[in-house]
């Protein structure tokens, strides 16, 4: 008997402890594009010279699985060590090769104010 209400009370905190989340759908967030392209009015949350990429790595975070979607996950982690650089609010980041190689690499420029992406290339 003891095993039985140990079970159900086990069953029972596991059921309890579930958490469900409500999906607001994707018509409210069309909505939500809608009034966000619409009200220019609304004040960012970032300066225009605030950074909201600050570190290199959050840098290589954004642009690794869109140059992996591009080029191949594969491809990409073949040319670390990656270079980045913070210039003028925009991070340039590129790919090294082997000297001994022939071919290039890749150059992805994204603005580290609000992380859209400038340009992508792949040298050949």
């Amino acid at each position: 008997m003891k095993k039985i209400l140990l079970m159900l009370f086990v069953i029972l905190q596991f059921s309890c402890n579930k958490v469900s989340h409500n999906k607001l759908g994707i018509d409210n967030a069309k909505k939500e594009l809608e009034s966000a392209l619409k009200d220019t009015t609304k004040i960012s949350i970032l300066d225009n010279n605030e950074l909201l990429i600050k570190e290199e790595n959050t840098a290589i975070k954004v642009a690794e699985p869109i140059l992996f979607e591009i080029y191949g996950r594969s491809k990409i982690e073949g040319e670390k060590p990656y270079e980045a650089y913070l210039i003028k609010n925009y991070w340039v980041i590129n790919g090294t090769v082997d000297r001994y190689s022939f071919g290039g690499a890749f150059s992805i420029i994204i603005d580290a104010r609000n992380s859209k992406v400038i340009n992508v290339i792949h040298y050949k």
